[in-house]
């Protein structure tokens, strides 16, 4: 039975770029598919970014205790479904890609998860990142969202059992992979 690992930083910190790295290095760690209620992006592939579905059914998910964690916010649902993430579990260890509030949520059902949580060299980099992105669709009034948000996702970092610095993508990947790598030891 492979172990459970909660992925969380704010919104430009690199999360994709490191996820992205370890699942390179790594093939056996397979990621959680999110079901959301927003509408695909262009570079959405239905299935494989996200499990796209109505609020309605999203909504009755909630009712038959679907979830392993959810949030419902006035734009667009977001949650894990515990089927999927319990099945992959029995192939190998499972990322979920979440905010501080869905991993809370894992750790009271998954006690045995390991919340990581990857912070920005500083607010500056993290602002300088949402800057330079090439996402279209941020705005300033979405950017500055975005830097409340991390401040407040910061400084929930101190309830996760480990704390990386994405200073390099690279060796955030590898220090997230040695985390994985102790905790396959542990029993």
């Amino acid at each position: 039975m492979g172990k459970l690992f909660v992925i969380s930083g704010a919104s430009g910190v690199g999360k994709g770029t490191v996820l992205g790295k370890m699942t390179a290095k790594r093939g056996d760690l397979l990621f959680s598919l999110s079901a959301t209620t927003r509408a695909p992006r262009p570079e959405d592939i239905p299935g494989v970014t996200y499990d796209f579905v109505t609020r309605e059914k999203f909504m009755e998910m909630v009712d038959e205790d679907a979830f392993a964690e959810y949030d419902i916010h006035l734009s667009a649902c977001y949650g894990t479904p515990r089927a999927q993430m319990e099945e992959k579990q029995t192939r190998g260890h499972v990322l979920l890609d979440i905010e501080p509030k869905g991993a809370f949520q894992v750790r009271e059902r998954y006690p045995e998860v390991t919340l990581i949580f990857i912070k920005p060299p500083s607010m500056e980099e993290l602002e300088r990142r949402l800057r330079t992105r090439p996402d279209t669709t941020l705005t300033e009034e979405k950017i500055r969202e975005r830097l409340e948000r991390a401040t407040w996702e910061m400084a929930q970092s101190g309830k996760y059992d480990y704390v990386v610095v994405n200073d390099d993508a690279d060796r955030c990947a590898d220090e997230i992979l040695k985390i994985i790598s102790d905790k396959e030891h542990e029993e």
